[in-house]
This record gives C-alpha cells, structure tokens and sequence, in this order.
C-alpha cells in the first residue's frame, strides 16, 4: 500500500510520462521536417504548440514537485519493465511499471493534448 496521497502521485506519474512525450514529439518534428509533406506548416505548428504546452505542464509538474519535497528516480530498467524510486517527504517507495503500461500512457496522453489542440480551434 502506498503512502503518497493520489494528487501527489498523479504529479510524479506526470515526470515520468511528460518527458517521455516530449522526446516522441521531438522526433516526430524531424521526421515532418524531412518529410514529402506538400504543406508541412500545419503539422510542424500542432507539434511545437503540443510541446509547449506539454513543457509548460512539466515545469509545473517540476515546481510542484520541488516545493513539496517529491522526487522520481529511474532505478531499473528491462525489456518488461521499469522501477521508480518514488520519494515522498522522507518516504521511499518502489514502484514497478509495465513497459507496454507505460507506452500506452504516453500515447494517451499525446492524444488528449492533440485533440485538446484540435478543439480550441
């Protein structure tokens, strides 16, 4: 059982996910870049405000983080899974994540920041 109220491990999940999302973006900008798009502009601006907003959400994320004296930290890794160290307050959890667990959230979370995007619009 974990001491870490929800909220809080919502918030350490986020430091975890968001830079995930962020490298994929970042990829996925070079590959339009060198892409045979004939109009690239659309695409090229949903990714870079996707990144920014998803930046701007991390380093609150971070603050949130700092300012409460949380922290994630990478301890293993393997082809099915990934540790945290979770560090609440003084508290040290593990936690284990699925690696297929993982993918699928970040892709979820891509999804709701491009159709976040799709209806501001």
């Amino acid at each position: 059982m974990t001491r870490i109220p929800e909220h809080d491990r919502d918030i350490m999940e986020k430091a975890i996910y968001l830079p995930m999302v962020l490298i994929i973006l970042n990829r996925d900008l070079t590959v339009v870049q060198n892409s045979p798009f004939k109009l690239k502009k659309p695409y090229l601006e949903l990714i870079e405000e996707t990144m920014k907003d998803v930046q701007r959400e991390l380093g609150e994320a971070k603050q949130y983080m700092k300012k409460n004296k949380l922290k994630v930290i990478e301890t293993k890794r393997d082809d099915a899974f990934t540790m945290y160290l979770f560090i609440y307050k003084g508290y040290e959890e593990n936690h284990n994540y699925f690696n297929p667990r993982i993918r699928n959230k970040v892709q979820e979370l891509m999804e709701t920041y491009f159709l976040k995007k799709h209806l501001s619009r």
